[in-house]
């Protein structure tokens, strides 16, 4: 899925963002706005990741959930 998909169809990934990311608040989940760059800088500042491991994490989130 590229950038433009996963922000075309962000409203309806809103819910499973939170549900396995339960520290984001509705307002990073309106800064993320879908951009995997931003949400990747979120679970950075949320949960103390590295990138790397940031990166992983929503890539592993995306390919369960078919996004």
């Amino acid at each position: 899925m590229n950038e433009n998909t996963l922000k075309g169809e962000w409203n309806q990934m809103k819910g499973s963002v939170k549900q396995k990311w339960g520290e984001l608040t509705n307002d990073d989940l309106d800064y993320i706005e879908g951009s995997r760059d931003k949400l990747v800088g979120r679970l950075q500042e949320r949960y103390g990741h590295a990138q790397d491991q940031a990166e992983r994490d929503v890539d592993d989130w995306r390919n369960t959930n078919g996004y």
